[in-house]
């Protein structure tokens, strides 16, 4: 017997629309492990997040501990910080990237013997103009003539006041010297440095693939264990340093020559990193990253990602044409045709121009430069010097 007409006795159960066969408590199962789901689900997106956030912290951690800081530098800057120059145009930044020849670290041996010393091969003054609309690379010889300061040596005794090449005064007090050493020279004040070592430069070019450039003669250098066709090529790291190194079987065989191929080289260097396929691919910054932080030795204020960062965000909205490079206007010496000398009163206006965060023009036309570097050039709002762009790619 029923208590309801259509539903046995002894079901407590409510009937179903036709078809459903679901009871109440079955609706009660589904919708628990609805819930259950959810909560497993919203887990493993937190699990994912929490992974992805902890990995990025460690890639960030990473990069940011691969950078050395130059606390010596440091100190012994502070030590004479009265009598630097003082900058002049809020913004603007100037600085002082180095290229050390030492052999000592991991993988520098192989080019050559560890002399014991450590000279600055390369080294560029770079000026950032104030708002980023132009950035302005200066190179300085190597073999130049200049005052070097008392400096606080490495072995930890202070030298004497000396007339030397510019490489002597890093050879002898390291960055902090060679950074008095060109603010005496130029009456600008160096607010950055940046040291790289030959290993580190070319992990850097190996990380971004290698640097297109373009040769007018086939290279056979053994020197610089180079054999390169004519045209196109594409260097790798160990190839990119022989090229910018070779001093004296390629070219004239002058540091001016030699220059002039480091600059060529960096209007290329920028133009590959600027590229999307670099900036825009995180499984190709990453590599630029770490190998770029791990070569660097720097002051402390860059010593991080985000001093970095704050130095380079807004690089990458400089024109190319904009991007210059040339090499300070120097002669041979008077008393030795193996040194270098400043040309004045060109050298003076260049100094004068950045100091003051003023345009300068570069050709690679030596006589429209000489021309424009003359007196007449005082009229002229922006006087020009011999060099090139990042927008002159040899390639095109």
């Amino acid at each position: 017997m029923s208590d309801t007409a259509g539903t046995p006795a002894g079901c407590t159960g409510r009937a179903l629309g036709p078809g459903l066969g679901v009871s109440a408590s079955g609706n009660g199962l589904i919708r628990r492990r609805r819930r259950r789901w959810i909560r497993v689900g919203a887990l493993g997106v937190t699990v994912v997040v929490a992974v992805a956030v902890g990995t990025a912290s460690v890639l960030y951690a990473k990069l940011d501990g691969n950078i050395t800081p130059d606390a010596a530098a440091a100190a012994e800057l502070a030590r004479y910080d009265k009598e630097r120059p003082t900058s002049l145009v809020k913004d603007a930044r100037n600085i002082l990237l180095i290229g050390s020849d030492s052999r000592a670290g991991a993988g520098n041996g192989r080019y050559g013997r560890d002399r014991g010393t450590e000279r600055s091969d390369t080294m560029i003054l770079l000026h950032l103009s104030a708002g980023r609309r132009s950035a302005t690379a200066v190179s300085i010889p190597r073999d130049l003539m200049v005052d070097v300061p008392a400096c606080l040596r490495r072995d930890g005794t202070r030298g004497e006041p000396m007339f030397a090449m510019v490489n002597y005064a890093f050879e002898t007090g390291g960055s902090a010297c060679a950074i008095r050493t060109l603010e005496q020279l130029t009456g600008i004040r160096i607010d950055h440095h940046v040291v790289v070592d030959f290993t580190g430069f070319t992990k850097m070019v190996d990380a971004i693939d290698g640097v297109r450039i373009c040769l007018r003669e086939p290279i056979h250098d053994k020197a610089a264990k180079l054999r390169l066709p004519a045209g196109t090529v594409t260097l790798n790291g160990e190839q990119a340093l022989g090229y910018v190194r070779a001093r004296k079987s390629l070219g004239n065989g002058s540091d001016t020559d030699r220059m002039d191929r480091q600059q060529r080289f960096l209007a290329a260097l920028v133009n590959k990193v600027r590229s999307n396929d670099v900036l825009l691919n995180p499984a190709k910054l990453y590599p630029v990253l770490d190998a770029a932080t791990s070569a660097l030795t720097t002051d402390p204020a860059l010593a991080s990602l985000r001093g970095l960062y704050d130095l380079v965000r807004g690089l990458r909205d400089i024109p190319t044409d904009r991007v210059q490079f040339l090499t300070v206007p120097r002669e041979s010496y008077v008393y030795n045709a193996n040194r270098d000398q400043l040309v004045e009163p060109e050298a003076e206006r260049l100094f004068e121009r950045l100091r003051t965060d003023r345009p300068v023009e570069v050709t690679p036309d030596a006589a429209r430069a000489n021309a424009s570097g003359g007196p007449a050039a005082d009229v002229s709002p922006a006087p020009t010097f011999r060099g090139n762009t990042a927008a002159d790619d040899d390639c095109r």
